[in-house]
């Protein structure tokens, strides 16, 4: 049985562990991210071919952590993301976004029963499109796209820092369960981050790929299921590996592929769900302690602080069988301390663990497998971490034992980054797997138009459930006036989280009636036909990508009449929308000569002949082929931001990104200012070289000076600008740096005279060893060698000298940097001498006769050779001698003028002098 064909998508990459790699463009190009977003946390890892890195690494954040909060945060004008966003969500809780990801393409009341199941103070706001956007404290509103926008501008800087140069192209990881309002939107927000997507790839697909990447499946296919449990969805995917041959480079291959044969989900089912039932639990218990009715529920900074507590509560309990709980001033300064079992956990969460199993029963009852066709069961995510999940998922699959082999957190990610090292044009590793991931909604089309007759071809299947990425697709229908093309989700009863209508993008289709109308007058052979294109993007993104009209007409027309007739077929012809000439091919009988006529058919017809040529009728068709225009008309929240709406939303974002520029500016001469401060009152109190290079007046006033800086830092410092840090920076090293700089002389100046000195007495001996071994060189660049010595070693002398009667708190007669110089001028004459190669040893030119007796030898040793060579040869050169003794004759009749060496030589052998004897060119190669 032939093995399934893949996409054509052979992944050319390495495993982790592998780095044979080809550099195709310089390295500092050759650089490419993944993005894993998550519902709660965001990975990046990025694919780097530098000399001795990994070549595929996950970043590390500000925190030297490897997964950093998902989070946004607008704070007193001030954009913060990551860790610095969730360093202020107790604080704060209203001005950090999280779950951002989720919210995207989302309506308004969706958005907002989400935020208020999860305790998200934010102050929501429906935008123009009817999808939900954030307030900030100063008024200014974002949309979804935005926020998203900012984390993964977020995760780009954890790229650029980890490659240490901007990273631009980048895979990023999202949910199966993605629909094509999110993934649009998703796409638009990486465009408003300045992040070029490669692709985006289905998180079962990254975690796949870095489970094959390193396997061979050329002895036996397997089915694997992924189980995914993260922060706000769980999912099931089954995969296929398999091997097929193939030929490379002249031989038969083994080549490793994959396909994902199904996916099932739960898109509300995660961590985050088992972590609400213990925030709501302990809040009870609160409400109990506090009475009078109390509920902290209503408390944004109470919630905060609580639900940051029981996420470590729940880590706990994963290892241990209870967990304590303990959050300071909870509410009006009231502390709050419990503790919770690991059966009291599981019996809050009972009806979820039924619930977690779900996806893999679906997937295992839509392809028609049993449990024991599986051969592993991959669990990747945080929350399978969970002792009764695995413990469920044990039972149902009666094993004792569940694969763990993926890092649960980062296996997505870097099977992402292995992709996006196949997409980019710069970088090529060995490694080769085949990938074929599917759509995992199923599409349907329909056709709305005047007069149109509704059948079973107007909403019919385009695209089914699992078919796979990356492929186009040309559907005809039969129509003479403009229409609209709508797309939908095969299946109103499965649909993205959040959206209501199964239809999600709607197309104008025009110029058909215009086209039909200017050839209505003509002869149509077929009714007008208008075809359309459709595409499948491998990010999972489907699109009508453009329309034509087909137009058939035919028409009588006179042709010459011939002998012997032959059916042909029409070409077809494209014209612009406003008309244009088209080449045409009979559909008629043509007359073909045969191989006598053909030659009579070149000559010239006079005439009379032409008078006598007999025409007749054929009928002929011609095929139009007229552009049509595609507009896109879908409103409504899960459209994309409009030309206007995302202008407004780049430059708010800009304004960001100088703003952040600024403050880390700020921050980091502010840091040096007060690492400065420190560091100097250190020294000044507890190295006593200090001491000596200073004076009792000036380490005093440098004291005063620093302490004031320090007290203004405190208090007027706080909110001061970049330019006010580095200004009283500048004026603290004016007094500080001098006496530093005397300090370090104070051992750096001796040391810089000894080598000085060292070396002088060395280039004692290399002149002693030119003498002796290199006579050839000149005695008057000798000279200016020794005589610069001298010089360096009177300065060396004098500058000593006068540095002796300097106080070492005064400024250095002469520093350490001039004497290297110094030395480093006499290094550079002392090699440029050294480097006057020897001479090459010359010849005595012989008198012209004894030169043209050798020269006469050489030609008769060169000619005896090549008669004995030519001896040698086949019977019928050897059956010529009157040729081969001819030859030399000639020769001699050129020996006087080949041998005339100069001649030679200055024609420099061209091709004009080739035919010269081979003593010509001996002679020549010797003089060379």
């Amino acid at each position: 049985m032939a093995p399934p064909r893949t996409s054509g998508l052979l992944l050319l990459l390495a495993a982790v562990v592998a780095a044979a790699a080809v550099v195709l463009v310089p390295p500092a190009e050759a650089a490419v991210a993944s993005i894993d977003l998550g519902s709660e946390w965001l990975k990046v890892a990025a694919v780097h071919l530098a000399p001795g890195r990994v070549p595929i690494a996950v970043a590390i954040n500000e925190m030297s952590k490897r997964k950093s909060p998902a989070l946004a945060a607008l704070a007193d004008g001030n954009r913060l993301a990551g860790e610095e966003a969730s360093g202020i969500t107790a604080r704060h809780p209203s001005k950090v976004f999280a779950r951002a990801r989720d919210l995207l393409a989302k309506p308004f009341p969706y958005v907002r029963s989400v935020a208020e199941a999860l305790f998200l103070p934010y102050d929501l706001v429906p935008d123009a499109r009817g999808a939900a956007a954030v307030r900030a404290d100063d008024g200014q509103v974002y949309t979804v796209e935005e926020i998203v926008a900012m984390v993964l501008h977020y995760a780009a800087g954890l790229a650029d820092a980890h490659v240490g140069a901007p990273v631009r192209d980048a895979v990023v990881a999202v949910p199966p369960y993605f629909g094509q309002a999110e993934r649009r939107a998703l796409t638009q927000a990486a465009q408003l981050a300045g992040v070029n997507v490669l692709a985006l790839i289905n998180e079962h697909a990254g975690a796949a790929l870095q489970y094959g990447i390193d396997k061979d499946f050329s002895n036996e296919s397997r089915h694997v299921i992924f189980y995914d449990m993260g922060a706000g969805s769980t999912y099931a995917a089954l995969v296929y590996y398999s091997a097929y041959k193939a030929k490379e480079f002249g031989k038969t291959v083994s080549v490793n592929q994959f396909q994902v044969k199904d996916v099932r989900w739960d898109s509300k089912l995660g961590g985050l769900e088992m972590e609400m039932r213990l925030v709501n639990y302990f809040a009870d218990q609160f409400n109990k302690q506090l009475g009078n009715g109390v509920d902290i529920r209503q408390s944004p900074k109470a919630m905060a602080k609580l639900k940051k507590q029981v996420k470590r509560t729940k880590e706990i309990l994963s290892a241990n069988t209870a967990a304590p709980i303990s959050v300071e001033s909870l509410y009006n300064d009231l502390d709050f301390r419990s503790t919770i079992t690991r059966e009291k956990f599981e019996e809050l969460c009972e009806e979820l663990w039924e619930q977690a199993l779900t996806p893999v029963k679906e997937v295992l009852a839509h392809s028609g497998m049993k449990i024991d066709d599986i051969y592993a069961v991959e669990l990747i995510g945080g929350a399978t971490r969970v002792p009764k999940l695995q413990a469920k998922l044990q039972e149902f699959l009666g094993r004792s034992d569940l694969d763990k082999h993926l890092d649960a957190d980062e296996a997505i990610v870097l099977g992402a980054s292995l992709h996006a090292a196949n997409l980019s044009d710069g970088i090529k590793l060995n490694r080769k797997l085949g990938m074929i991931d599917g759509s995992t909604y199923g599409f349907v089309f329909e056709i709305n138009g005047p007069d149109y007759v509704k059948d079973e071809s107007t909403d019919q299947l385009l695209v089914p459930r699992m078919k796979k990425l990356g492929i186009k697709m040309f559907r005809s229908i039969r129509h003479t006036k403009d229409f609209d093309v709508s797309i939908s989700y095969e299946k109103a009863s499965e649909l993205p989280p959040g959206v209501t209508s199964h239809k999600f993008v709607e197309y104008s289709v025009s110029g058909l009636t215009d086209a039909s109308e200017k050839y209505s007058s003509r002869n149509l052979s077929a009714p007008i036909k208008a075809n359309l294109h459709f595409s499948l993007s491998r990010s999972g993104i489907i699109s009508l990508d453009r329309a034509e009209a087909v137009i058939e007409i035919t028409e009588w027309v006179e042709v010459p009449k011939k002998n012997l007739t032959l059916e042909s077929n029409s070409t077809s012809q494209t014209l612009s929308s406003e008309g244009g000439a088209a080449n045409d091919t009979s559909d008629s009988k043509e007359n073909v000569s045969s191989d006598g006529d053909a030659n009579k058919s070149s000559a010239p017809i006079d005439e009379s002949n032409a008078q006598d040529i007999v025409t007749e009728k054929v009928l002929k068709k011609r095929t139009f082929r007229v552009p049509l225009k595609v507009v896109e008309k879908m409103a409504g929240a899960g459209s994309i931001l409009s030309k206007e709406l995302y202008s407004e939303a780049k430059t708010r974002l800009e304004a960001l990104d100088k703003k952040d520029a600024e403050r880390r500016r700020t921050a980091e001469l502010k840091n040096n200012l007060e690492s400065y401060i420190y560091s100097m009152k250190e020294k000044l109190e507890e190295n006593t070289e200090i001491l000596t290079v200073s004076t009792e007046q000036e380490r005093e006033s440098f004291a005063e000076k620093l302490n004031e800086v320090q007290d203004w830092l405190y208090m007027d410092g706080e909110d001061a600008q970049a330019n006010e840090f580095k200004e009283r920076l500048d004026q603290l090293k004016a007094i500080g740096d001098p006496i530093l700089f005397r300090l370090s002389e104070l051992k750096a100046r001796p040391t810089a005279c000894e080598n000085a000195r060292l070396y002088l007495a060395e280039l004692q001996k290399i002149v002693k060893n030119w003498d002796s071994n290199k006579p050839w060189l000149p005695k008057k660049r000798v000279d200016e060698v020794v005589s610069e010595a001298e010089k360096v070693k009177t300065w060396l002398e004098e500058k000593e000298a006068i540095q002796k009667s300097t106080p070492v708190y005064s400024p250095p007669a002469f520093t350490s940097e001039e004497v290297y110089e110094k030395v480093l001028d006499l290094q550079d004459k002392v090699s440029s001498v050294n480097r006057i190669p020897k001479p090459k040893p010359k010849i005595e030119k012989k008198p012209p006769k004894e030169e043209e007796s050798a020269n006469k030898e050489k030609t008769d040793s060169s000619e005896s050779e090549s008669k004995e060579a030519e001896s040698t040869e086949t019977s019928s050169e050897s059956a010529a001698p009157e040729e081969s003794q001819s030859e030399p004759q000639k020769t001699d009749d050129l020996e006087p003028e080949a041998h005339d060496e100069l001649s030679c030589s200055d024609s420099g052998l061209g091709s004009a002098n080739i035919h010269r004897t081979r003593s010509c060119i001996i002679v020549a190669s010797s003089y060379s």
